[in-house]
């Protein structure tokens, strides 16, 4: 099992846990209350700064419920958090837009993440023929 050294910024939001059976992602809260209005974009504090073992990054996203519950959406879709961004003051943050005004209560859950295996290294060969058959559109159904 990987560990993973964490530091919170405040006392008053839950501890993370991991909950083995149910899901490998992991739940991430405000860590103070945010109002936002309609149009805003604000920097949600998480609450945490982490360590994470070498060779992983997180994937930060919305809960499935986040837009329903608050109306915010994560301005990069999936946020990405390399193992350089870990200093003291490394606080993990959600950027968000709201599409109506709402308030995001401190200890709310509102995003999730996981720790995922960096890429590897890739060295791109060139070529003028994939040798592969067209399959006449585009996706997996190759149907256009």
């Amino acid at each position: 099992m990987e560990k993973i050294r964490i530091k919170y910024f405040s006392q008053e939001i839950d501890r993370l846990a991991y909950i083995d059976g149910k899901s490998d992602w992991i739940d991430l809260r405000a860590s103070e209350t945010v109002e936002l209005k309609a149009g805003e974009f604000k920097l949600i504090p998480l609450g945490v700064a982490m360590e994470l073992p070498p060779g992983y990054e997180a994937h930060v996203v919305p809960r499935s419920s986040t837009f329903k519950t608050y109306g915010i959406l994560q301005t990069n879709s999936c946020g990405i958090i390399d193992g350089s961004y870990c200093g003291d003051e490394d606080m993990w943050r959600m950027p968000a837009y709201a599409t109506r005004d709402t308030v995001i209560h401190k200890n709310d859950r509102i995003c999730q993440f996981r720790i995922v295996a960096n890429q590897p290294a890739v060295v791109f060969e060139e070529t003028d023929s994939l040798g592969n058959e067209n399959r006449g559109g585009f996706g997996s159904t190759g149907i256009s």
